[in-house]
């Protein structure tokens, strides 16, 4: 892919970010999409390699749409400045798709690449079961925790939005407390684009999503939630 050429594009779309400039420029967007939908598949066909569950991953369904949802935005401007895709075994791109830990990654304008694994602000009921499990099975959790590469690479899982005190009906002394305390359990990192070597980002990628899979798996043997 043409990174330097994604990056100037987005650029010029975060100074116009309008339908007149995003219209005259569209043969420049279709180009760019196309060659992201190239990366996609590359990276589901490497990802596939140590997570066989991905496999039948519809690249154009894993791909983020750039127009964004502005119904209840304060923000009116109509498009994203960023190239982003979520890869899922069941097509359902966001990373809070329950019971499939999504493989996310986007690029932006400022040649940002940011990449993470996991479930992103799961519904209630997933994000019930997933405390539950933390609770139940709090030796494989912890294990999951203390994993050298999902260390190496990210650190601990995202705690934005943390609760302050504890979930009700769940114990203010378990030893993962502050971990039921998690609205997401995601990995999330950022680093500089190498715009010179645009061979290297399905690779990087790749590598970076494995050093995840000891969550991908843990998030994997949550319980099912059926309807009562």
């Amino acid at each position: 892919m043409h990174l330097r050429d994604l990056t100037q594009y987005l650029n010029e779309l975060t100074e116009s970010n309008n339908r007149p400039w995003f219209i005259m420029n569209k043969p420049r967007y279709d180009i760019l999409r196309e060659e992201f939908q190239e990366v996609v598949t590359e990276l589901i066909r490497a990802i596939t390699a140590f997570d066989k569950q991905v496999a039948a991953c519809n690249p154009k369904k894993a791909m983020f749409r750039i127009n964004r949802d502005i119904r209840f935005s304060k923000n009116k401007t109509p498009y994203k400045t960023r190239f982003s895709a979520g890869i899922t075994p069941n097509d359902k791109r966001r990373p809070s798709a329950g019971g499939g830990s999504t493989y996310y990654f986007q690029i932006d304008a400022n040649g940002k690449l940011g990449f993470g694994v996991g479930e992103y602000l799961p519904p209630p009921p997933r994000l019930k079961a997933i405390r539950e499990h933390v609770v139940n099975d709090a030796t494989g959790f912890g294990k999951m925790l203390k994993n050298k590469h999902l260390r190496a690479t990210y650190g601990d899982l995202l705690d934005e939005d943390k609760l302050q005190r504890p979930p009700k009906g769940f114990d203010a002394d378990h030893p993962h407390v502050e971990y039921l305390k998690l609205k997401s359990f995601f990995v999330w990192t950022e680093v500089d684009l190498a715009l010179n070597a645009p061979e290297k980002l399905v690779p990087q990628l790749a590598q970076g999503f494995k050093d995840a899979f000891a969550l991908v798996t843990w998030l994997r043997s949550v319980p099912e939630q059926h309807d009562e």
